[in-house]
């Protein structure tokens, strides 16, 4: 087993063990193994964390209500909500406590909200609240005609979704993690006592043992294992964010009555002042395929003008898809092999974000039934970290001073924000990453007017210029 690490410049000839991929679950796990006496490397086939399909969620930290009692997936939802609402105020993750209400837009919905509150009881969730259509309006006037009951999830709150990978990432580098970015997994060889990784550099790297966190690829990395048992087919989810002047239209988000298929379409307050329209879900065969469509758009726009009509005078900030990691399978796909020191976390969807820190914990009890010797290290060995709290009902930098101008004037970002995202160890090496990190670029003018400024502050403390930074040739 190798020594500690001090940073994330440590390279071993053979690591304790491999992470692949650095969304939300892969760098969960790895903060997780930080915490022991092990090598770790963090590889993901992006330049950044989170640059998959993290990045483009509803932002919503789950009580796993509606999850299919005794699965996988409602267990750790459930026990990832705890870890993740202790964990995120800790290291400045935003969450916002606002609830939820499930409303029914017919009589056949309403009647079965008491199946749906009896579900959430069998998850271990006892506090759901079923109301009548009067309710349902006072407590969210700007409903459309129509409602006819709802159920309230009190425990149902929005989250900052970019904040979480980088935490755990951040946390996980700090503690001796190494990350290797723009690296693609091409070929795993598995020998007597480790695991060769051919990624797409050209370069190798062993290790002990591995744990797939690939998302949309985790079914082609369990392929170079030489493992069938599931396939990814990616289902996309549109979604539209409307300008920061329609926040006071919701009180909390609104939940639709879910089918088989989806959860469906909500419409949900962000942390960032915005309200979110979406998703849909959508069964694709590219997992590359995220771009908005004009079908998806206008269906989204249809079903919001029934749930707040309002909503349709607003202007829109930005629309966007993300890809979920749908497979054939209702439930997530968790397997362990102790004859390859293999752990894959797989067909892990929406749900990811709020499972992440459990997910986690489920990947080192693999791992551990697998052979991995995993010795905590003490309190006083582990490095503590903090993100910025880029929520709108929190404090934010431009509002304690000593941070510098304000460079982004839509979303009030500062100068020094910018310069840490560029610095700040996993570094923000493309505008995205800036953006996940600062919301800087984010707001109406979409990086209109402070673009150049922000790409000449990282091409000040990078080694790219600023025209690299924008993409000019």
């Amino acid at each position: 087993m190798a020594d500690d690490g001090d940073s994330a410049a440590d390279v071993y000839d053979v690591y304790d063990a491999a992470v692949i991929g650095a969304g939300v679950v892969g760098t969960a796990v790895a903060r997780l193994l930080s915490h022991h006496r092990l090598s770790v490397a963090l590889i993901d086939a992006e330049a950044d964390v989170g640059a998959g399909t993290s990045k483009a969620n509803t932002a919503i930290l789950h009580t796993g209500f509606d999850a299919t009692p005794g699965s996988l997936e409602s267990r750790l939802v459930a026990r990832g909500y705890e870890l993740l609402s202790a964990y995120g105020p800790s290291v400045g993750i935003a969450i916002e406590h606002t609830g939820a209400v499930l409303v029914a837009w017919d009589d056949e919905q309403a009647m079965s909200l008491p199946k749906l509150a009896a579900r959430a009881a069998a998850n271990g969730y006892g506090s759901t609240e079923i109301i009548d259509a009067a309710t349902v309006y006072h407590l969210e006037p700007h409903l459309g005609p129509g409602a006819t009951a709802g159920m309230v999830v009190p425990d149902e709150h929005i989250i900052d979704p970019w904040a979480a990978p980088l935490a755990y990432a951040r946390e996980a580098i700090a503690n001796g993690v190494t990350w290797l970015p723009n690296h693609r997994v091409t070929k795993l060889e598995v020998a007597a006592d480790t695991t060769l990784l051919t990624t797409s550099p050209g370069e190798g790297l062993r290790a002990r043992f591995i744990v797939n966190a690939a998302g949309l690829y985790s079914d082609a990395i369990n392929e170079l294992f030489g493992l069938d048992s599931f396939t990814v087919r990616p289902r996309r989810g549109e979604l539209i964010v409307f300008d920061k002047l329609a926040r006071p239209l919701l009180n909390r988000t609104i939940l639709p009555v879910p089918t088989a298929h989806t959860k469906g379409v909500l419409v949900a307050p962000t942390v960032f002042g915005n309200i979110m329209l979406g998703p849909t879900a959508e069964d694709i065969d590219d997992k590359t395929a995220t771009g908005s469509t004009r079908h998806g758009l206008d269906d989204l726009l249809a079903k919001g003008r029934r749930i707040v009509p309002a909503l349709l005078t607003e202007e829109v900030t930005a629309v966007y898809a993300g890809l979920r990691a749908a497979t054939q399978h209702s439930d997530y796909q968790i397997e362990h092999h102790r004859d390859l020191r293999y752990v894959c976390l797989g067909g892990i969807r929406s749900t990811g974000l709020t499972a992440s820190m459990a997910l986690a914990e489920e990947a080192l009890a693999r791992l551990v039934e697998c052979g991995l010797e995993a010795d905590s290290k003490d309190a006083d060995q582990l490095r503590s970290i903090r993100v910025t709290n880029l929520g709108e009902a929190f404090e934010r930098p431009y509002q304690m001073g000593g941070s510098g101008p304000i460079v982004c004037h839509c979303e009030r970002v500062t100068h020094d924000e910018i310069h840490d995202a560029c610095t700040n160890l996993p570094p923000a090496t493309t505008l995205d990453g800036v953006r996940r990190r600062t919301r800087a670029l984010a707001g109406r003018c979409q990086g209109f007017y402070c673009s150049a400024e922000v790409c000449a502050i990282a091409a000040a403390v990078g080694d790219r210029t600023m025209a690299e930074w924008l993409g000019v040739s």
